[in-house]
């Protein structure tokens, strides 16, 4: 007997939207790797599954070259993200997009997650993937040059910078990081520091401190991000001083925060504000559930995210099955 896929059911999107009238079996908050992956685990289990995001794509959508992701030698940020997204079309899930949470409550093994449209929807179970978000510098061009030449992620966006002049702002730890890594391989780094030293550890130091092609400007900030077609240079100030750097790339390397303020005085975070989980994916709430960036689990990658994400869906189907 032949078999055939039919390709066109495949590919309708078959997403519809949230409803306050149903009591959904798994509410995900976020739509980046770790949620569309839930998702995906989710829908195959045949749960019914309600996503809540500002947008799909989360981090990945101010990445612009990504390498380390299994199956893709070379993918921009926009297109894994297309490529997750075609995947969770194929399913009935129940999208808002364009939304925040601003508060979830339980009662009587209910979960009520309210958003700033002022709706309520209601689940059984719910995974946290909101993701942390980069701190931004909140310069003029920032925005604008955003995954042409501005980056926040120096794991995925060294190799494009070899042989050519780039900036990291930040001496912390990701700061230097990031400049090691580039210092390999670029012309000139120069590290941008608001503060009069270095704060990252002691051994990154010395690893950067071995490196010619390099210079930090202590006392300094970025005051402006300029360009054509993508970054040419920036505005800094130095002890107050104005002057302009000419460049081909910056990465803003001054942290990130976890999207967990909705979150404070319903369960644990740690002190960097981050969901604590056990190796289940599971909070102190139970049937509370979350994955990817904004939890405590170290390495921040889309690949460890993508798995998390898959692992807090399974957990959450258990569970499920256990009531």
């Amino acid at each position: 007997m032949e078999f055939r896929i039919n390709l066109r059911e495949r590919e309708e999107n078959r997403l519809t939207l949230p409803s306050e009238n149903e009591i959904y079996d798994i509410i995900i908050i976020g739509g980046g790797p770790a949620g569309m992956t839930a998702a995906v685990y989710s829908l195959r289990k045949g749960l019914k599954t309600a996503m809540i995001t500002y947008d799909i794509g989360g981090q990945m959508l101010e990445t612009y070259s990504i390498e380390n992701y299994m199956g893709f030698r070379f993918i921009e940020g926009s297109g894994l993200v297309n490529k997750f997204s075609d995947q969770i079309r194929q399913f009935e899930l129940a999208l808002l997009e364009k939304s925040y949470i601003t508060s979830i409550e339980k009662s009587d093994k209910i979960f009520f997650v309210n958003t700033d449209t002022g709706k309520t929807y209601k689940s059984k179970s719910v995974i946290i993937a909101a993701g942390k978000s980069y701190r931004k510098l909140g310069v003029k061009g920032e925005s604008e040059f955003t995954g042409r030449g501005v980056s926040y992620c120096a794991t995925c966006d060294v190799p494009l910078y070899k042989n050519k002049r780039v900036v990291v702002v930040g001496g912390g730890n990701s700061g230097i990081e990031a400049a090691i890594e580039l210092a390999k391989i670029s012309r000139y780094v120069t590290v941008i520091q608001r503060g009069n030293k270095l704060t990252a550890d002691k051994i990154l130091l010395e690893q950067f401190e071995k490196f010619s092609n390099k210079t930090v400007l202590f006392n300094s900030e970025v005051t402006e991000i300029f360009g054509d077609d993508r970054v040419r240079g920036i505005h800094i100030k130095v002890d107050g001083e104005e002057r302009t750097i000419e460049t081909d790339g910056i990465f803003v390397e001054i942290g990130l925060v976890p999207n967990t303020g909705f979150l404070k005085g319903f369960l644990n975070l740690n002190k960097y504000g981050e969901i604590i989980v056990d190796e289940y994916c599971r909070t102190d709430v139970e049937g509370l559930f979350a994955a990817g960036d904004i939890t405590s689990v170290p390495e921040k990658q889309i690949i460890v995210a993508a798995g998390e994400g898959a692992k807090a869906a399974l957990s959450a189907y258990r569970y499920l099955n256990n009531l």
